[in-house]
């Protein structure tokens, strides 16, 4: 579907063709903590934010993000968990938060060039890992990082 498409059916669907409110809209998602399902999260991500209204461009950086994201995350997941990923929106930005149990408590590794590239497109990021909970045989990592675009 492409943007003209998308538009389309926003208009058919009664929505406004721009985003110009600030009411925050949240999409939710859970995927296997798996590499095959990394298109999953792309497909969802480029999809809201074409909804949103953003540019094919600004579409580009908030999806490389979020994959760099759930790469790094899925790289120290326990074997057999899922991968929560929420993305909300408005008219000025969006925010992406996405969680998984992982195997260390260190979180990602924000030395390579993956998490470089992150940094440099958003505007927050922020990582937070929880303890080592025996029960769920992980901890709890989580990333949330903050998009908003030059011309917003």
């Amino acid at each position: 579907m492409d943007v003209a498409e998308i538009r389309e059916l926003r208009m058919a669907l009664g929505e406004k063709a721009s985003m110009s409110s600030t009411r925050t809209r949240t999409i939710g998602i859970q995927v296997r903590a798996d590499f095959e399902d990394l298109a999953m999260l792309r497909a969802v991500a480029e999809t809201v934010a074409l909804l949103a209204d953003f540019g094919i461009d600004e579409v580009t950086d908030i999806r490389l993000a979020l994959e760099e994201v759930a790469t790094a995350l899925i790289q120290d997941a326990v074997p057999d968990t899922e991968l929560d990923c929420t993305i909300g929106y408005n008219g000025t930005g969006v925010q992406i938060r996405v969680s998984v149990l992982t195997v260390s408590g260190e979180g990602p590794d924000q030395r390579g060039i993956g998490w470089h590239i992150v940094s440099t497109l958003t505007d927050s990021l922020t990582i937070t890992v929880d303890p080592h909970d025996a029960a769920l045989g992980g901890c709890r990592t989580t990333v949330e990082f903050r998009w908003t675009g030059s011309d917003r």
